[in-house]
């Protein structure tokens, strides 16, 4: 049976985080928050080992600043993490850092409960201005389309949108909002009902339509979705029915990282 995956995405602001930054953002969730035990990491083939009883920094740090961009994973593909900053400093920016892990763990409300107060505090360390968490379908579907070829033979797949300065692709189960989503909300944002948002503190709300992951895809979870997009400005989202992009977008910060 295919591994259910969730995804939690943090986005990053322009710019590349300097190695220090990515250094302490992985012992952070290794030490402090436990996400898994790392045993390999790399790209595309993982050819790297760590000790996870005694995990190697300077190794991650330098693979990190070689390359800028990096795999991390467990014994196994159940639970991994993805660095991948956006090398071009220009419009638009699409560099994120990711988290996969098996979709069983949502059940749990401690987890649950964990996984809200970790982005948050990530969100801040990052100056993150958008953090996105949902089932590795439902970001594929919402982000990701097939389009014909020109010639005529065969489809490839594009991107919906490429990077929040474009506008979002969706709704998820969770989606935290940092100061400059709030400002493009404004007021429709203040209005939403209080079961479907939560004021985080330090100008990050995190709207949720639905308590658990799995709701998404289903009848309920997209009705859910598309009122509170309704409520928010459906010209804030990509039209999935018509393949129009985004018609209100965010100011776009300065690079944060040099």
């Amino acid at each position: 049976m295919r591994q259910r995956y969730l995804t939690t995405s943090i986005h990053l602001p322009p710019g590349i985080p300097p190695p220090s930054v990515i250094r302490e953002f992985l012992r952070v969730i290794f030490e402090d928050y436990r996400w898994f035990r790392p045993v390999r990491f790399g790209r595309a083939l993982l050819e790297n080992r760590l000790d996870p009883a005694h995990i190697d920094y300077d190794a991650l740090t330098e693979y990190y600043e070689r390359h800028q961009n990096m795999t991390v994973a467990a014994r196994t593909d159940r639970d991994f993490i993805l660095i991948s900053p956006s090398k071009v400093r220009e419009f638009p920016y699409v560099g994120d850092i990711c988290w996969e892990t098996s979709i069983v763990e949502a059940a749990k409300p401690s987890w649950r409960a964990a996984h809200q107060q970790q982005v948050l505090e990530l969100m801040k360390f990052l100056h993150s201005p958008l953090a996105q968490a949902g089932t590795d379908e439902d970001m594929k579907q919402k982000t990701r389309r097939m389009v014909s070829n020109p010639d005529g033979f065969g489809s490839s797949e594009v991107l919906t949108i490429q990077g929040y300065g474009q506008g979002l692709e969706g709704l998820y189960w969770r989606n935290f909002f940092g100061p400059l989503f709030t400002r493009m909300f404004g007021e429709r944002l203040d209005s939403l009902a209080a079961e479907f948002k939560r004021d985080l503190g330090d100008g990050i709300l995190l709207v949720q339509p639905y308590a658990q992951p799995s709701s998404a895809g289903t009848s309920e979870g997209i009705t859910l979705e598309r009122q509170l997009i309704s409520h928010l400005g459906p010209e804030c989202f990509y039209d999935h029915e018509r393949h129009l992009k985004p018609t209100r977008v965010p100011d776009l910060p300065t690079p944060m990282f040099h």
